[in-house]
């Protein structure tokens, strides 16, 4: 028997009673009723209540002794009386009655705050600094449970689907991955360093040249880059996987069912069936304004810039067009449309954003009504189904890339203005064919995405086609408007390598410095490949 405890904090039930017990944990609270003492100890598990009578000489040593410190109690387990059973507590029908208590491990310093309030109310650096005592609190306890459950869960379907789990370096050199490396000096080779790696792409990779056949991993990546709402600066981890002799559809069908599988396990809401929609990333900055969408807003955005070609309209004439169709959105008060016009002004950086009502007798009301006329009008219902009762916004910019971001906030914002959205559901989609490459700030040819991909048409899109119009296998999967992960499939070809990277400005002799162990290795027969990383 375990000489500090029989059973947990949490594990004691009514089926219990008239044994004895011992269990160990933090000393959570005590309440002194004078004829009775209650005493509550928590562990990870839960919490148990033990009680001591007031004549009892253990009175005097439990009274004294500091909240958060650990204790061992000893006694039979009996039924609370029924006025005292707590319901919300797993343990509430029991208590157990104290004959022996030990301190185990006794707090001899001031709390920095208190722990057991439901919101701490402390500075940010103070929690951090005692963040093992923060870690005591339900919340974040729960946190750290869940997170580990659901990496276990993870680990259960990726192995079930007849991946391998390898563990690749931490300690490996610098290679140009998008941000900068955490660097590690050598102690055996002074003035040289080892890099922590951003993403374990290159070892991964040459893990399918090894003939493993299906790699997965749940792997921490470093990046020296500042905070991100969607991951703590300087690490976090991923769900690294990569197939050999695979396409983009076969990491879609394994990824699908695990997304799947691991929100419908760990959420009470409801998670869109499989296979998830997939959505060009032209269209997507298109229709959604951006090439995050939260599929759960129904509204879409339509061009509407050939409308407006010849037009004398000098806030429309020779810029990008793109419209909001909103049904029943003329209900919506004169406030309302304004509200939104100071948004786009003030939140967007627009320099307006024009409106109208479709009334029920089919006159037009708003902003530019006067400068719609019926032949206008008929084109716009062609394009955004617009009917009477029905309001639309117009963005309108010298950029189409202004155009489509613009339209993608007020998008977002009408969404959650009108409660569009429905909180209760996680939806999915693919964002597929993302451009090869993209001029970037200097006005020279960058690439896109991951500079591993590999380019659709192959060698022949690379020689023949202007590098802006090639695309790439590569893609993202999209939940509720966050992205989750970015994968692709690889470029396994040296030849083929070197002209991708030419074009963005490598030469050939950098590409063999640089990515030195993949490029030899994809010399020696390698399979083609694909792979994504979901991140936490």
């Amino acid at each position: 028997m375990n000489s500090y405890r029989t059973h947990n904090c949490g594990q004691i039930r009514k089926e219990d009673v008239g044994k004895k017990v011992k269990i160990a944990g933090w000393l959570l609270r005590i309440r002194n009723l004078g004829g009775l003492v209650f005493v509550q100890i928590r562990d990870q598990y839960g919490i148990t209540q033990g009680v001591v009578s007031g004549e009892n000489e253990l009175v005097e040593i439990v009274t004294k002794i500091p909240s958060e410190s650990t204790i061992s109690i000893e006694g039979t387990v009996k039924l609370r009386s029924e006025e005292t059973i707590n319901k919300n507590m797993p343990t509430g029908e029991v208590e157990i009655e104290i004959e022996k208590v030990e301190i185990l491990g006794k707090r001899t310093k001031d709390l920095p705050f208190d722990i057991n309030s439901q919101d701490i109310e402390a500075r940010e650096d103070l929690r951090l600094q005692y963040r093992f005592l923060e870690l005591r609190t339900e919340k974040l306890k729960n946190n750290i449970l869940l997170r580990a459950k659901v990496i276990q869960f993870i680990r259960e379907q990726m192995i079930k689907r007849d991946f391998t789990e390898v563990q690749t370096p931490i300690l490996t050199s610098s290679s140009p991955e998008g941000a900068r490396d955490y660097l590690v000096p050598s102690r055996v080779y002074p003035g040289r360093f080892y890099a922590l790696p951003q993403a374990p792409q290159q070892f991964k990779q040459l893990l399918m040249v090894s003939g493993i056949d299906r790699y997965f991993q749940i792997a921490p990546c470093f990046r020296d880059e500042d905070a991100r709402a969607d991951r703590a600066p300087g690490e976090f981890y991923q769900l690294d996987m990569e197939m050999s002799f695979a396409t983009q559809e076969d990491v879609f069908e394994v990824m699908e069912k695990v997304m799947y599988e691991v929100f419908t396990e760990f959420s009470n809401k409801k998670v869109a069936e499989y296979p998830f929609p997939r959505i060009a990333y032209k269209d997507a900055m298109l229709k959604y304004g951006s090439d995050k969408p939260d599929l759960r807003n129904p509204l879409i955005i339509e061009d509407l810039t050939d409308i407006w070609q010849d037009t004398d309209f000098n806030a429309f004439k020779g810029k990008t067009i793109r419209a909001i169709s909103v049904p029943d959105g003329a209900k919506e008060s004169r406030k309302f449309f304004d509200n939104m016009v100071d948004f786009a002004i003030s939140e967007c950086g627009a320099k307006g954003l024009a409106w109208v009502k479709l009334n029920s007798d089919e006159t037009l009301q708003g902003s530019i009504a006067k400068f719609i006329d019926k032949s206008h009008l008929a084109k716009i219902k062609e394009k955004t189904g617009l009917k009477p009762n029905d309001a639309i916004f117009f963005i309108a910019d010298e950029s189409p890339e202004k155009a489509s971001k613009l339209s993608g906030e007020i998008r977002k914002e009408l969404g959650n203005r009108l409660n569009l959205i429905d909180k209760n559901i996680f939806t999915f989609c693919w964002i597929v064919d993302f451009p090869m490459y993209e001029l970037n700030d200097e006005g020279k040819l960058d690439f896109c995405h991951n500079p591993f991909s590999m380019p659709q048409g192959g060698l022949e899109a690379l020689e023949t086609k202007d590098p802006l119009d090639v695309l790439a296998y590569q893609y993202d999967i999209v939940c509720n408007g966050i992205e989750l992960s970015s994968g692709a499939v690889r470029n396994h070809n040296p030849e083929l390598m070197v002209k991708a990277f030419e074009i963005a400005g490598y030469s050939k002799e950098v590409v063999e410095e640089k990515f030195k162990a993949l490029f030899n290795a994809f010399q020696y027969g390698a399979p083609p490949h694909a792979g994504i990383a979901p991140r936490n």
